[in-house]
């Protein structure tokens, strides 16, 4: 279960350097920065999920079951970050998106203050590292914890569904496409994670055992959840990427052409430079070369093609 999770919050975790590529660049647009916030949290959730690490750090504490308020509060700071994602996304005036942060942030300040103070309430003594939601669903303190972290998850997702349905209809190509991806991750996170957590959880309180739903079911769900979402948040990216190879081969014959006359800084060398970085400076070496032979065209030619 753990190789399961750490491969999910690794795949996660790489969107996120795929789309902060550029470091400089990247914290000057808000909507790159929580991305990418978004992504590593929500890949760090997996890495404190993984009974793995659960176990360690219930060890290294010396308190049974720290690592689920750790996990819980981990989770729903990712959930923030949605809604913050989602905020940027809309955009709006700056002091407007500003406003709606700070709300959402206080609103889930208060929820992660109030898993830690519950979980300091309760009796939670014997450590459970797979089914700490069934098997504290009855306990006081423990139980109104679950649902505050299941509660806080389900109102981001429910939302995320919500904007992608809403966007999906006034944009296409790819980044509709990314945003159907991300549609069915929150769907399947829904479903197949939340859904089968409330049943679980429920049936403890009527006398049923349907534990398998939160400890085999759920877990996988959220992975595969999570991978969709990753999909979609790098598919227009990817895609714009694969163009502009394209038009970086196709540029190659006419600067075969003009590179000799070209007084453009020459690219830095290195095979890991992505296709649009090269295309854009083809472009600026292939435009610098056409202004220095400007006097030399007739222009008379290129109206009449």
């Amino acid at each position: 279960m753990s190789l399961v999770v750490y491969l999910a919050a690794f795949v996660f975790g790489m969107t996120s350097v795929l789309l902060f590529r550029r470091p400089r660049r990247a914290v000057r647009n808000p909507l790159t920065v929580s991305t990418c916030v978004a992504i590593v949290l929500g890949a760090l959730v997996f890495v404190c999920a993984a009974p793995a690490t659960l176990s360690t750090v219930n060890e290294l504490t010396g308190t049974p079951n720290f690592g689920a308020p750790l996990t819980y509060g981990m989770l729903s700071a990712y959930s923030c970050s949605v809604l913050v994602l989602l905020i940027n996304w809309r955009g709006g005036s700056r002091e407007r998106v500003r406003r709606r942060v700070r709300c959402v942030a206080a609103a889930y300040a208060l929820l992660i203050t109030a898993i830690v103070v519950l979980f300091l309430l309760a009796d939670a003594d014997t450590e459970r590292l797979t089914d700490l939601d069934t098997y504290y669903a009855g306990t006081p303190f423990m139980r109104e914890m679950i649902l505050l972290y299941l509660l806080g998850h389900s109102v981001a997702m429910l939302v995320m569904c919500a904007v992608c349905v809403r966007w999906a209809r006034e944009v296409d190509g790819p980044l509709r496409t990314g945003l159907r991806l991300i549609l069915v991750g929150a769907l399947l996170d829904l479903v197949g994670f939340q859904v089968t957590k409330y049943t679980a959880i429920v049936a403890r309180w009527t006398g049923h055992d349907l534990d398998f739903l939160s400890t085999t079911l759920a877990p996988p769900m959220a992975a595969l959840a999570a991978l969709l979402c990753s999909a979609g948040y790098l598919l227009p990216s990817a895609v714009a990427q694969w163009l502009a190879l394209g038009d970086h081969r196709r540029l190659a014959p006419l600067w075969c052409l003009v590179k000799s006359v070209s007084t453009a800084p020459k690219p830095p060398a290195g095979w890991w430079r992505l296709p649009r970085a090269r295309l854009q400076w083809r472009e600026v070496s292939i435009h610098d070369a056409l202004l220095a032979l400007a006097p030399y065209f007739d222009h008379r030619v290129r109206e009449r093609v």
